[in-house]
């Protein structure tokens, strides 16, 4: 029996989302998913309570750093585990996020998604019964 778990996924890649979104379903989660950040935040707003929360770093707009500022400074979901799901494998960016209080960092280009939903549980402490 899988443990069951809320998880928001933020990107502009509607393709990425709907792969992801099957890969953790799959898994037995319960999924959503925004396309960009003020999606995301219109859900979180509206009172979305995800456990893990899942940012692109790189969409147009407001990215995924400014979105999880405005989270942040919002309160909008603080006991969520956040975890960047991003091509964006630049140093300065990956401490910034950091600052931010993530959990973890993955760069899309290095993982399949299987390897990302395992990471992600890893990281949200996730334990498959």
């Amino acid at each position: 029996m899988n443990k069951k778990y809320t998880i928001l996924i933020v990107d502009d890649d509607k393709f990425l989302l709907d792969m992801y979104r099957k890969k953790f379903e799959r898994d037995g989660a319960t999924v959503d998913v925004a396309v960009g950040s003020d999606e995301a935040l219109s859900k979180l707003r509206g009172g979305a309570k995800p456990e893990v929360l899942v940012l692109d770093v790189i969409m147009p707009g407001m990215d995924g750093m400014e979105l999880l500022e405005v989270i942040r400074k919002e309160k909008l979901v603080p006991d969520a585990v956040v975890v960047m799901l991003t091509n964006e494998s630049n140093r300065a960016k990956i401490e910034e996020a950091k600052t931010l209080g993530i959990r973890g960092y993955i760069v899309k280009a290095t993982s399949i998604p299987s390897e990302v939903v395992e990471k992600i549980k890893e990281m949200a402490n996730i334990k498959n019964n």
